[in-house]
């Protein structure tokens, strides 16, 4: 039988070890290496229409889209708090643009989407092209590229940013210029990138130089339509109903290297069979009413609310009418890596 170490003798051979900055892997080994996903980020709903819009809207009478750059409300995940986070690897926010605003052209070199929540006609100029936005358009901001945004429309335009701020953080890769002027000169006539990288196929000599979508927007009513015809033709998914993921024209890949985007379509009267996957997702709905349960939380929902779910809970979507739901995920890099995966569970009956 091994003699064991006195209590005092370790502390003090710990003590040691800490002056020299190490540490005994002994000691956290399970915590580093864990048997299974262990989140700290927990599920979270926000009611667009009772909490934040009124916020947003008080937002714009107190500070001009100049003057704040980007006047957004970002969306924490109550556990990363102070995090700017809305998951362990992907940040959010709510952006308000006010009628004749202009917010000023920068860059970064953090990959950012769109995602229109509120609002018509507004516009958002992407490397010298602009396009306009309508709700449900899912819209790109590859990194390092030059942005700018602007409301000539006479109603609020609010829409959800995603960006992969923590994955760059914790990298410590970020850097981001201000432009010259508010607004960049357009050197591309509008419905460029769609006319020619929107349908299946491509300009002849075209050769990607980034793993980042050529679409600038991928409009909302021809993902609706896309939907419709799989409800059609087809019976849904037991775990995601009608669900399709956003691609690369050019390679059939993720529109961006850090960030994949989904659209879901879930009849009226629909539940999903009990799932879950390594890659917390964020979820807008953009039609519809219906309610999730994400590990023990139950989560009623409704047009342009947002909700999150947390790495490898269990998670299911029921409709109580025609509903669809945009998400977004870290699932690129997890795949990259080699790190993904995912499981179903049985339906309820």
């Amino acid at each position: 039988m091994e003699a064991e170490t006195a209590p005092e003798t370790m502390a003090a051979f710990y003590a040691e070890l800490d002056g020299q900055n190490m540490a005994p892997l002994w000691e956290s080994l399970h915590s580093l290496v864990p048997r299974q996903p262990a989140p700290v980020i927990q599920a979270a709903h926000w009611d667009y229409d009772a909490v934040v819009r009124p916020r947003l809207m008080e937002a714009g009478r107190l500070i001009t889209a100049k003057k704040a750059e980007r006047r957004v409300l970002i969306l924490e995940n109550p556990g990363l708090r102070g995090k700017a986070s809305i998951t362990q690897s992907l940040y959010a926010g709510l952006q308000l643009i006010l009628p004749g605003e202009v917010a000023p052209a920068h860059r970064h070199t953090q990959c950012a989407l769109r995602f229109i929540v509120e609002g018509e006609g507004a516009h958002t100029t992407v490397s010298g092209e602009r396009t306009i936005m309508h709700p449900g358009d899912f819209v790109l901001t590859p990194n390092w590229t030059w942005h700018d945004h602007g409301n000539e429309s006479d109603a609020p335009m609010v829409w959800l940013d995603g960006l992969d701020i923590p994955i760059v953080a914790f990298l410590d890769a970020g850097f981001a210029e201000a432009g010259n002027a508010d607004s960049q000169p357009t050197v591309r006539p509008d419905g460029d990138a769609e006319a020619r990288f929107g349908g299946t196929l491509l300009p002849v000599d075209w050769r990607a130089s980034s793993r980042n979508s050529p679409v600038l927007n991928y409009p909302y009513a021809r993902s609706r339509e896309t939907l419709h015809r799989l409800e059609r033709n087809g019976e849904a998914d037991a775990s995601h109903g009608y669900k399709l993921r956003y691609v690369n024209p050019a390679d059939g890949g993720w529109p961006m290297p850090t960030i994949g985007a989904f659209i879901q379509f879930l009849p009226g009267g629909f539940r999903t069979a009990p799932y879950r996957s390594t890659d917390s997702t964020v979820y807008a709905v953009v039609e519809g009413h219906g309610e999730s349960i994400v590990g023990d939380r139950r989560i009623r929902w409704k047009p342009r609310d947002i909700f999150v779910a947390p790495s490898w809970q269990w998670q299911e979507h029921a409709a109580s009418g025609d509903a669809v739901l945009f998400s977004f995920s870290d699932r690129p890099v997890q795949e990259g890596l080699g790190l993904w995966r995912e499981e179903r569970g049985i339906p309820r009956r």
